[in-house]
């Protein structure tokens, strides 16, 4: 047990390690190559953030687990929806100002049309496809109309092209290995505890590949750019949501568990409808709030190990 515990320690820490090569190796690559501030953050950095997530979802799809798959996919938007925005808010209350509420639309319909798709237990590579292609749509969507900040940000010590291509590769290489490492040894660890592989996807995968974000929400937060902390999170649903279903299901297509369905993705459903509500309406998201969603995180990990 506890070689399998370090088994999962080292795949999560191997997945933080990974994004954070790969997002500063994209990033300067990027600058290198003298890319636009604003495609640097709207579509290098939010794609690569998206990698550890990705990388664990399809790996599982793989070896024939899709509730480890499909639990990270719900489980790591309602980290960030929950967990994510939760704490941040609590750490320094978020002014909205009306940030992050077109893609919070955005990430309300992409949640309904999978959970629709998933619904009728449909699993075709065209299907994962379509949602693929939904992510270029939305990509080039938010191109040409920008949030506030979209761009990301030059540092004076960025490593030189070569430097930044070996932080990429080797980011890569990284993170192949800790998906690994996290999924096997999920895999192991629910059947040697007889709790299902979507409990692990959705708990320990899901909130393990959602550090990094947590970890750059905090840090904004404590720069005092805490209303930037909900763009990432609203942007970083939708790209979950296409990248990640898209990319397990055109590799591996497989229906998804009916305890997700019937359970999580209603909870999904619902998450999505109230950062909609606090995008379009409230004036800032205060301690009390971020209790509250901190509060429905922790229950709804609770009882996941009861319902599932």
């Amino acid at each position: 047990m506890i070689t399998l515990i370090a088994s999962i320690i080292a795949g999560l820490v191997a997945l933080f390690v990974g994004g954070e090569l790969l997002v500063r190796g994209a990033v300067a690559i990027a600058h290198r190559l003298g890319i636009s501030n604003l495609v640097t953050g709207v579509v290098i950095v939010g794609a690569a953030t998206s990698m550890p997530e990705m990388v664990a979802s399809v790996d599982a799809a793989l070896i024939g687990s899709p509730g480890i798959a499909w639990g990270n996919v719900v489980g790591s938007n309602l980290a960030n929806s929950l967990l994510i925005l939760g704490t941040t808010a609590i750490v320094a209350p978020i002014a909205m100002h009306g940030v992050g509420k077109r893609d919070a639309v955005v990430g309300l319909i992409a949640t309904l049309a999978i959970w629709a798709l998933t619904v009728s237990q449909l699993a075709s590579p065209w299907i994962g496809v379509a949602l693929l292609a939904s992510l270029v749509v939305y990509i080039i969507w938010r191109v040409n109309h920008p949030p506030e900040d979209a761009g990301g940000e030059e540092e004076d010590n960025e490593p030189s092209l070569p430097i930044a291509l070996l932080l990429f590769l080797g980011g890569v290489a990284v993170l192949i290995g800790g998906g690994r490492l996290l999924v096997s040894g999920a895999v192991e660890l629910a059947t040697i505890a007889g709790i299902s592989e979507a409990v692990i996807g959705l708990t320990v995968v899901a909130i393990g590949t959602s550090l990094p974000e947590l970890a750059a929400t905090l840090a904004a937060a404590l720069k005092g750019r805490a209303d930037l902390a909900v763009g990432n999170v609203v942007g970083s649903n939708v790209y979950n949501l296409l990248l990640i279903s898209g990319a397990t299901m055109a590799i591996a297509p497989m229906p998804v568990p009916s305890e997700l369905l019937n359970i999580e993705f209603p909870i999904l459903a619902v998450s999505s409808v109230v950062i909609l509500l606090l995008c379009r309406y409230a004036r800032h998201i205060g301690r009390g709030i971020g209790a509250l969603l901190l509060a429905a995180f922790a229950v709804n990990t609770a009882l996941a190990f009861v319902w599932l």
